[in-house]
């Protein structure tokens, strides 16, 4: 979605009062607009100072005006839906998967340095390895639950493991030996999960439900590679997308957790899918991969802009910075994080403020 310019409107009869209107740019706020016909002789005459004005005037015009693609003017002249890189490459793995934001702002994420670690990346881009997971198992998805506990699909073990951020402790939260590969996960805001799960090799997949004793149970099968999924900022809908079919299925979520009303929100006719999240307007982010986008797509179904990300295999993404509204996307193609700016918050960071 293009970034429509302003019309700017400016008239003048007397040099010391000018004034310029305009719906979107942010200017300073001096006086330009003036209409008296009775001194239009006095405008006629040349003065150098309300030349000077109208320069500065039609400049600010001509900035808004002049926006690239992909660009919006914010308050402080901060450029939005821009990805610059956030950590160096080839810091993670190939498997760079999972990042989620901490309240404090940090960003973790899969195979930092090394396959099956947990990185730990400082909003300035600092990154280390905050943990190793026990055995064979190996992260994808994360999410945290209100008390600061981190939940983390591990696809090898078929598990959902539990981390305490104080102590590192790492449990087997839940586990189904019916698990494909466990890919992603999502939390509902009682606190239930559900986590992805497709079958590569068949090009199928199903989806479960945990719940916060960690009981697994299966709510939807017969679909195809599931993979992104997120929960509507309402609790009311469970969003999944299957990245070989190149849908994006919402289901309509019961008092108990199950799931009914399949419907077809989005369709797109080419490259893949990876992980989405929602923003607090519940615009559902998607990474698009193999062609290096992040989409923006609304409740409604409808596209609305596409983010370049540097780089052709983004694999996930999460929101946070300070107000939210910094997405930090996990990279393939170059192993590194990804960042730009966004209009709204995402709902993580929105629950974050909420949380005790």
């Amino acid at each position: 979605m293009k970034i429509g310019s302003s019309r700017g409107v400016m008239t003048a009869t007397s040099p010391s009062s000018l004034r310029v209107t305009s719906r979107s740019f942010a200017a300073p706020d001096f006086p330009i607009q003036c209409v008296d016909r009775t001194h239009r002789k006095d405008a006629m005459k040349f003065n150098p100072n309300g030349l000077l004005w109208m320069f500065l005037a039609v400049c600010l015009l001509t900035t808004n005006t002049n926006l690239s693609n992909g660009e919006q003017a914010a308050p402080g002249k901060e450029k939005l839906f821009v990805a610059s890189a956030l950590t160096k490459a080839g810091e993670f793995t190939s498997g760079i998967e999972g990042p989620q934001c901490d309240k404090q702002g940090n960003i973790y994420a899969v195979n930092f340095a090394k396959q099956q670690t947990i990185g730990k990346v400082t909003p300035d881009g600092k990154g280390e390895v905050f943990l190793t997971l026990p055995g064979k198992s190996t992260g994808n998805g994360i999410v945290f639950d209100a008390a600061g506990r981190m939940y983390i699909a591990d696809y090898v073990g078929h598990n959902i493991l539990r981390v305490d951020m104080a102590s590192k402790k790492i449990e087997v939260f839940a586990h189904q030996a019916e698990m494909n590969q466990p890919n992603d996960v999502a939390i509902a805001p009682n606190e239930t999960l559900y986590a992805s799960d497709p079958a590569w090799d068949k090009g199928t997949g199903q989806i479960w439900l945990i719940s916060k004793e960690g009981k697994v149970t299966r709510v939807a099968a017969d679909l195809g590679t599931t993979n992104g999924i997120e929960v509507s900022p309402d609790g009311k809908t469970l969003y999944v997308n299957e990245s070989v079919q190149r849908n994006v299925w919402k289901f309509d979520i019961q008092a108990d957790g199950t799931l009914k009303n399949k419907k077809l929100l989005k369709q797109f006719p080419d490259h893949g899918f990876d992980g989405m999240r929602c923003d607090v307007d519940g615009n559902l982010y998607i990474t698009r991969h193999g062609k290096g986008t992040v989409a923006v797509v609304s409740p409604a179904g409808e596209l609305l802009r596409e983010i370049d990300v540097l780089g052709k295999m983004p694999s996930n993404l999460c929101f946070g910075g300070p107000d939210g509204r910094t997405v930090y996307v996990t990279e393939v193609e170059h192993t590194r994080l990804v960042q730009f700016r966004v209009e709204k918050p995402g709902l993580a960071w929105q629950r974050w403020q909420t949380k005790k």
